[in-house]
């Protein structure tokens, strides 16, 4: 049931940012961007993660609505203008799949880091009390 409500939640954030976000920046510029921001990933971001529709274990892999609106965005232009669309964009699609890991491997080194460095004070207060 997790499934089903986490694609629920990715579909309607995706169809939101995929066909009101542009009309609002096209019409408004700038400024109708961070309206359209405010209307649309405010309540999404409220229903998804603070309600609940996209279920986050602590234990796993937080995933965000950036991944469904990017999935819509993409099957978007492959359902309106054919599979070119995707074929022009696996390159972008390649770059973010290495940021990402680039993101995972840097998070995980900080994260060590910071054991690290909360791993002494507790070597010092063994040898003292020795």
């Amino acid at each position: 049931m997790g499934f089903l409500r986490g694609s629920i939640g990715f579909c309607i954030a995706g169809m939101l940012v995929m066909s009101v976000w542009g009309a609002f920046a096209t019409s408004y510029g700038i400024a109708g961007g961070y309206v359209a921001a405010i209307i649309i990933i405010g309540p999404m971001w409220y229903l998804n993660h603070y309600v609940g529709l996209i279920p986050n274990e602590d234990d796993a892999a937080f995933v965000d609505m950036a991944l469904g609106i990017a999935i819509c965005g993409t099957m978007r232009d492959v359902f309106m203008n054919g599979g070119g669309a995707l074929q022009s964009s696996l390159p972008t699609l390649s770059l973010v799949a290495i940021g990402a890991v680039a993101a995972g491997i840097v998070g995980a080194m900080i994260q060590k880091d910071m054991a690290k460095k909360a791993q002494p004070i507790d070597i010092l207060e063994k040898k003292q009390s020795a």
